[in-house]
């Protein structure tokens, strides 16, 4: 019997990783003084403008300015080598703050909505020319940040998970300096609550895909882009496979796909070069490089016409493939 793991590229990756956290944190930084010097900048204009919308957006930025620096504490967390008890190190933390991030959005969406309602039916008085002015400051102030956060790693669902805190920032002020346009020119203040439940929608969106795409990782299934059966049925077909089962694919990380499996070799044939082979084909074909296979001769008889092969484990805690080559009497 052989098992391996996958790691032949694994310093490369290793150092690969460590730049473009370094560069990641660089550009969140910078994000995150930009928005937390407009943040306070905005709760002074909002109380005095008397406006829902513009308050709705500082409180929005600060839950940005968290996101990023809860972001930049799970980056710093996630370079810590494995050890201890921590086998697969702390890269997970990066999902616990992708979750963190989403779970804000909602429960700020759903304030942000009961307040907005109110203010329909009992509007206040708000100043519409701070409103604007503060609104289109805010625009190229989150056009700067977006453009930071962007330059990240967004293939990261914790650099994600900031830069959709961010984006739907940018697109509040957007909102908001239309609502400021309008009660300028009509003195419809009731503007300014619509433009608040437009952002609203846009927070429940997002918050919805983080909360959506960090749960698909802790429960372990497979990413959206890896069939387990398609990849398991390419598996059993290649040369020397008789049969491929207990086979789970799932992400360590977002960006990180692991797969492991117990493959069976027809007898005769080297069980290290299949090993190989699969791994090789793997990490080429899907981006795979964190494979353990676990290797084995078949039984002779599994070899022989007849029926397909029946998995040698006593119990089966994965998908089962079966070569077409690969039959028995």
């Amino acid at each position: 019997m052989a098992a391996a793991h996958a790691g032949h590229a694994h310093d490369h990756a290793h150092s690969h990783v460590h730049a473009n956290s370094e560069s990641d944190r660089r550009w969140l930084a910078g994000a995150l003084v930009v928005i937390a010097v407009f943040m306070l900048a905005e709760v002074f204009v909002g109380i005095a403008a008397g406006s829902l919308a513009l308050l709705s957006d500082a409180a929005h930025m600060l839950t940005d300015a968290a996101s990023i620096a809860l972001a930049l504490w799970a980056i710093r967390l996630a370079a810590r080598p494995a050890a201890g008890r921590m086998t697969f190190g702390w890269k997970r933390v990066e999902i616990l703050s992708a979750q963190a991030n989403g779970i804000t959005l909602l429960l700020l969406s759903v304030w942000l909505a009961y307040e907005a309602i109110r203010r329909l039916i009992d509007p206040p008085e708000v100043t519409g020319g701070l409103v604007l002015g503060t609104a289109l400051v805010g625009v190229v102030v989150n056009l700067l940040a977006t453009w930071m956060i962007s330059r990240a790693n967004r293939t990261s669902l914790n650099v994600e998970g900031a830069y959709q805190h961010i984006l739907t920032d940018l697109f509040a002020f957007i909102a908001t300096a239309i609502a400021g346009v309008i009660i300028v020119l009509t003195g419809f203040v009731r503007a300014d609550a619509i433009a608040t439940l437009v952002v609203v929608v846009l927070m429940l969106r997002a918050g919805f895909g983080l909360v959506r795409a960090s749960c698909r990782i802790f429960l372990e299934a497979a990413p959206d882009d890896l069939d387990p059966t398609e990849i398991g049925q390419a598996m059993a077909a290649r040369d020397g496979v008789v049969e491929v089962h207990d086979l789970h694919i799932w992400e360590i990380t977002s960006g990180s796909p692991a797969l492991s499996a117990h493959v069976l070799v027809e007898a005769g044939r080297d069980c290290h070069a299949v090993r190989e082979d699969l791994a090789h084909w793997l990490d080429h074909e899907h981006h795979i490089a964190h494979a353990t296979l676990q290797v084995e001769h078949a039984h002779p008889e599994l070899i022989a016409l007849g029926t397909p092969p029946e998995p040698e484990c006593a119990e089966i805690h994965g998908q089962s493939h079966s070569s077409p080559k690969a039959v028995r009497h």
